[in-house]
């Protein structure tokens, strides 16, 4: 960076004006950074440091000045020089196909006719005045012939250059355009919005048009405005291009940002190819668009064809499906997903939305519905962009009937009837019945038959399903049930395979109680604190039996994982499973309740490798574990012993070459007892 021993202060702001400009350029319109938000950041420090210390060097169009502080009283009027046209809409292709006719017949023309087409943003149209290459006045389109006074809210609008580039422009001339909210910036508005207490806006197009009427520029200023420049207004007799999509293309060059999805295609065939196409990748578009717009692209022809009343002839809106309606709420469900989670889904009045019939939609949570204050009878805005499942937006303008009814999580789960726990402070409520909740039973029977949990090999994902679907299994215990002649009915199972499959589910029945409080699926326990539970009750019983408070004063168990716990044993269905299980001949070792005390090997950290002759490597960390130690996979100086078994590999190596001890299996069994 240049210092301003380098250069003039006059000088140096001027470049760092036009540099910061530049990159205004490059983020808020091309989207395409060049320098990090620090680096940005301190340029801007810079010309602020430099400009406090020589008040002759700032001039309006300064990145600096974008925001006044002073509060408006109201917006002024403004008439504009030449009236801001409404656009006539097409809705199918054969109105663009008649009206295609009807300007071919105006131009007395056979051959196809150019147009301009771009997407129609769903915006806020904006009237920008320029005098001397800087922006003097900006006003909203208001009736077409007289709108707002909105200049200072629109310098604080980074896409919108204060001063133009280059040096060939009218002395004074308008340019016509809309301010619009990308959704990425939508969405961290309102996210911002509702950190702060606040509601949040409906869509980006209120989101726009509401920012940018805000009394106070500095919060206006505060809110992701961007802006494309569609056409230009008075120009007085300065001699513009002679095409529409000239006129873009110099707009462009004055640092005035315009549409990168613009193309200009030749008759109606290409334009309504260029609409299918748009219409395809509308979801994937960074903001919201409801159409696309289509102008003869020959200025002089636009002047032969005129205008009809408040709209011009050579130009024609082909709108898209109604992304957003409005219908009524009359009643709401609640679904539960794999997880236990409880979605409540709106149950509409059906109404097409984005081409589509639609009578569901989503409500995500229960934070959602307060934050949207929606209630069953209510009006309710339905959204549906692109491909995604439709979702409520919120309440529609108007007054609330008084017979609307308030929407109430239920205290029983919609599909199996267990206990609905939500945690303070989180947006999602779950169903407590893991082991036999039928929206849950392939989640919960996959998550069972894991290998760290009771390890039933040959239980695959694929054979899961087909048990779940074929209604064989509805919870772990029926598992044990099964035998070779029902498994070898299922796809992909042969007479060999299914016997394998009952030998697998028979070794199963031995396991570990780390291991069985593991397969239960007890939310948020985890490998380490199912062996924590393990260690510290010894036996299943007084576990089922503990209270919130005797679980959180257990290590590795903090105060969220002992309500789940509790919250799991309490729910009388998951007990039947885990007596039917118990039933089933799953069975582990018991013992004493560990000393609350510390561990004997508390804080030393083993590695195992090679094979051992009197366990598996997974036991033996189960062991080490359950006595506080820390088993790793990895030789480092920390290490306190490699337990090296047959066939150890480089981790013995590595060790002798670090001075790490090495023990043999005899002295594994003397070290855990």
């Amino acid at each position: 960076m240049t210092s301003l021993t380098d250069a003039a202060p006059a000088r140096r702001a001027a470049e760092l004006r036009e540099r910061i400009a530049h990159h205004d350029w490059r983020y808020y319109v091309l989207d395409d950074p060049e320098v990090s938000d620090a680096e940005y950041d301190q340029l801007f420090r810079e010309l602020q440091r430099l400009e406090a210390e020589h008040p002759e060097l700032v001039v309006p169009e300064s990145p600096t000045q974008r925001v006044s502080g002073a509060l408006t009283g109201g917006f002024t009027a403004v008439r504009h020089r030449l009236p801001m046209l409404s656009l006539n809409n097409a809705f199918s292709e054969d109105e663009i196909r008649s009206f295609d006719r009807r300007v071919r017949e105006r131009l007395d023309a056979d051959a196809a006719v150019d147009y301009m087409a771009e997407p129609k943003l769903d915006g806020l149209a904006i009237s920008l005045l320029y005098r001397d290459g800087r922006l003097v006045r900006a006003a909203t389109r208001g009736d077409g012939e007289t709108g707002e006074d909105v200049t200072g809210n629109v310098r604080t609008v980074r896409a919108i250059p204060l001063a133009l580039s280059g040096s060939q422009w009218p002395d004074e001339f308008e340019v016509r355009g809309e301010v619009f909210m990308r959704r990425r910036d939508f969405e961290r508005l309102n996210q911002r919005l509702q950190d702060a207490g606040e509601r949040g806006f409906m869509n980006p197009r209120n989101a726009a048009a509401g920012s940018l009427r805000q009394l106070d520029p500095a919060v206006t200023a505060s809110r992701p405005l961007s802006f494309f420049a569609y056409g230009p207004g008075a120009v007085g007799d300065y001699p513009l291009p002679e095409t529409q999509s000239a006129v873009l293309d110099w707009f462009g060059s004055l640092g005035i940002p315009v549409c990168p999805e613009r193309a200009r295609v030749s008759g109606v065939d290409a334009a309504l190819a260029y609409y299918r196409e748009l219409a395809q990748r509308r979801a994937a578009l960074p903001y919201d668009i409801d159409g696309v717009v289509f102008k003869v692209d020959a200025r002089e022809a636009q002047q032969r064809i005129g205008f009809v009343a408040r709209a011009p002839r050579w130009a024609i809106a082909y709108k898209f499906p109604a992304e957003e309606r409005t219908t009524r709420l009359v009643a709401v469900d609640f679904q539960v997903g794999r997880t236990g989670a409880l979605t409540p889904v709106a149950r509409l009045e059906p109404v097409l939305v984005g081409g589509v019939m639609v009578s569901n939609a989503t409500l995500h949570n229960m934070d959602e519905v307060a934050r949207k204050d929606v209630r069953i009878g209510d009006r309710v805005v339905v959204r549906r962009a692109g491909d995604v499942i439709p979702e409520v937006v919120g309440r529609a303008g108007g007054e609330r009937d008084p017979q609307t009814q308030a929407i109430e999580l239920p205290a029983a789960c919609p599909e199996c009837g267990s206990r609905v726990e939500q945690e303070d402070g989180k947006a999602v409520a779950r169903c407590t019945g893991g082991l036999v909740c039928p929206a849950q039973r392939r989640e919960a029977l996959r998550h069972f038959v894991s290998r760290k949990a009771l390890d039933i090999e040959g239980f695959g994902e694929r054979l899961i399903e087909q048990l779940v679907a074929s209604g064989t299994v509805a919870n772990p215990a029926e598992l044990f049930a099964l035998d070779a002649g029902q498994l070898e009915v299922f796809e992909r199972i042969g007479p060999k395979s299914a016997q394998n499959l009952e030998r697998a589910l028979q070794q199963a029945r031995e396991t570990t109680l780390a291991r069985f409080v593991y397969a239960l699926g007890i939310r948020e326990v985890g490998e380490v604190t199912a062996r924590a539970l393990a260690a510290h009750f010894g036996a299943l019983e007084p576990l089922m039996q503990a209270s919130v408070e005797e679980l959180e004063s257990i290590r590795d168990v903090g105060p969220v994982v002992a309500r789940h716990v509790a919250s799991f044993f309490a729910e009388p269905h998951n007990c039947e499973v885990i007596a039917a299980l118990r039933a089933a001949g799953v069975h582990w070792s018991e013992s004493e309740p560990a000393d609350t005390g510390v561990r004997p090997l508390e804080g030393h950290t083993y590695v195992l490798t090679g094979s051992l002759e009197e366990m598996t490597r997974e036991q033996a960390s189960e062991r080490l574990q359950a006595l506080g130690a820390k088993v790793t996979g990895n030789v480092s100086r920390q290490t306190t012993a490699v337990i090296a078994g047959a066939s150890p590999g480089s981790k013995r190596a590595r060790a002798e070459a670090l001075g790490v001890p090495v023990l043999d299996e005899a002295a594994l069994r003397e070290l855990i007892g």
